[in-house]
């Protein structure tokens, strides 16, 4: 059934939440997922059973249709272990959007037009009720550098900035992409980084995993989202004047 609110969203209600209500003032991000599976209905299925403990607010299907899992004041289980600037387990500050896609295990493609539109007028609803930031607008790789690539490198957040949902940088492409692959020194790697880390991206990482290949899945997170032509976890100068500008952005 429909529900009456200025969104036309569809009710399929998800089991999986924490049952104490947040206020509507801890509501601080707004995080993106793809599904990551098969077929949306093995999606659906995952979402809405209790055995799962996997949740989201909302999913968006591939004919761009709105599904509402969960009330926004209830928390849901879609971030996992997360970190974000002084931010801890962003499922308490967050609503998750979960977007129909196959993912890069089983053949990572664009999102259609109508999800498109959707994740647009989706977005805005919330920006509004909420009065959510800008910068508080993220993919589940920003936030699980380690875990998580969704929603990937064909994710429209370059479109989206341009709707005033998210961060883009104001660099000129075509001046920008001459950078590409051009190495940079060990002294630039670290400002490169240091940029990241002041941007939001976390600075710890797991006691098992290594320095260098935490670096390295840290670039390829920031590539997804903003050099999203090439994902290869090498620091050139093109990322490094990137990260520059972004700073701007996000300070």
């Amino acid at each position: 059934m429909c529900i009456k609110m200025p969104l036309k969203t569809t009710l399929n209600y998800s089991p999986n939440f924490n049952f104490n209500k947040r206020a509507s003032k801890n509501i601080k991000f707004i995080i993106f997922h793809y599904t990551g599976m098969k077929s949306e209905a093995a999606a659906l299925n995952k979402l809405t059973d209790i055995q799962s403990e996997v949740s989201s607010h909302y999913l968006i299907k591939a004919n761009g249709e709105i599904i509402k899992m969960l009330p926004d004041l209830y928390i849901a289980w879609h971030a996992g272990k997360s970190s974000w600037k002084s931010y801890k387990s962003l499922n308490q500050h967050s609503i998750g959007i979960e977007i129909t896609n196959p993912g890069h295990e089983h053949g990572y493609k664009k999102f259609s037009k109508k999800q498109i539109s959707s994740i647009l007028k989706l977005s805005k609803f919330l920006i509004k009720r909420y009065n959510i930031s800008s910068k508080n607008i993220l993919g589940h790789s920003d936030i699980s550098v380690l875990r998580k690539k969704d929603p990937g490198e064909k994710f429209p957040w370059e479109y989206l900035s341009k709707n005033k949902i998210g961060i883009w940088y104001k660099l000129n492409k075509q001046e920008l992409v001459k950078n590409r692959e051009l190495k940079t020194s060990k002294i630039q790697e670290n400002i490169f980084f240091n940029n990241l880390f002041k941007i939001g991206y976390s600075k710890k990482y797991p006691k098992d995993k290594s320095k260098n290949k935490y670096l390295r899945e840290l670039a390829k997170a920031f590539q997804r989202r903003f050099r999203q032509e090439l994902v290869d976890g090498k620091i050139d100068q093109e990322c490094l004047l990137i990260s520059k500008d972004l700073i701007k952005e996000y300070n």
